[in-house]
């Protein structure tokens, strides 16, 4: 199965699933509902602390191209783990049949720290836009690449009303300028090429000059390294998402930790 194919099926299960929700809890009856309670937490304000290294620290069990990650730690003790170590924000993966996720993972993870949390998943429809609202969400990613312009005008509307902020997923350039004309102010670049899956830096290099200076650009895949770090904050980037390379560390708390102080020094 080629890599555009499984974007392509997660896509398709994604709105299989949201037909189904539709039918058993009415939109309707989601905004009738009254969101976790607590705030907003600015997403966008957490990334664009200049005097630190800021690290969206991420929670994922399993991922289409890895497999199962990690099955022995727990979503709430990583997340406070991350805390502690300096995360700017959190990113929990929430879709469940691909990446082993959940809204619970999100809602305990946010529940037992102070971090703005981004919702990681496929979101294909403003319904899922307001299940983030009651689930307590701070921010949500959209990815360009599995949506039509309408689809993707239609959910950062949608993030507005429901005081979610989006961070918008782009792969290349021409996807960068779809998410800029459908009015993005975070812009995530992911480093994984869908059509053959390899990832590489050098898409957030070619891409950081073409990000306008009150976006906020957010690199994500394949940073592994302090140096990796440094060079995307060099070329321009407030943030970088680190997932894969903490989860697999032996104690991820300590692989944030030591990759922010080792950012930090090389700044």
């Amino acid at each position: 199965m080629s890599s555009v194919s499984v974007l392509g099926e997660i896509v398709a299960r994604a709105r299989a699933r949201v037909h189904e929700q539709r039918r058993e809890l009415p939109l309707d009856r989601i905004l009738s509902m009254a969101p976790t309670p607590g705030g907003r937490r600015s997403f966008r304000a957490g990334l664009m602390r200049p005097d630190r290294v800021n690290v969206i620290a991420e929670f994922k069990r399993r991922s289409p191209s890895h497999g199962l990650i990690r099955s022995d730690l727990h979503h709430v003790h990583v997340a406070q783990a991350y805390e502690i170590a300096g995360a700017a924000a959190l990113s929990i993966l929430t879709e469940e049949e691909y990446f082993g996720g959940c809204l619970d993972d999100l809602q305990e993870s946010r529940a037992a720290t102070l971090l703005p949390t981004l919702r990681k998943d496929f979101l294909v429809d403003p319904y899922q836009i307001w299940e983030s609202w009651i689930a307590g969400t701070d921010a949500a990613l959209v990815i360009v690449a599995a949506l039509s312009d309408a689809e993707l005008k239609a959910l950062l509307v949608t993030a507005e009303q429901a005081s979610i902020e989006a961070l918008v997923e782009v792969h290349d350039e021409g996807e960068l300028a779809r998410a800029l004309h459908a009015g993005a102010t975070m812009v995530g670049v992911n480093n994984r090429d869908l059509r053959t899956m390899q990832v590489s830096l050098q898409t957030s290099l070619d891409l950081a000059a073409r990000i306008p200076d009150e976006v906020v650009a957010v690199s994500e895949s394949g940073i592994h390294a302090a140096e990796d770090v440094r060079r995307l904050r060099e070329a321009g980037y407030d943030a970088v998402l680190v997932g894969e390379h903490l989860m697999r560390a032996p104690d991820p708390g300590a692989a944030l930790e030591a990759l922010i102080a080792g950012a930090s020094q090389d700044a």
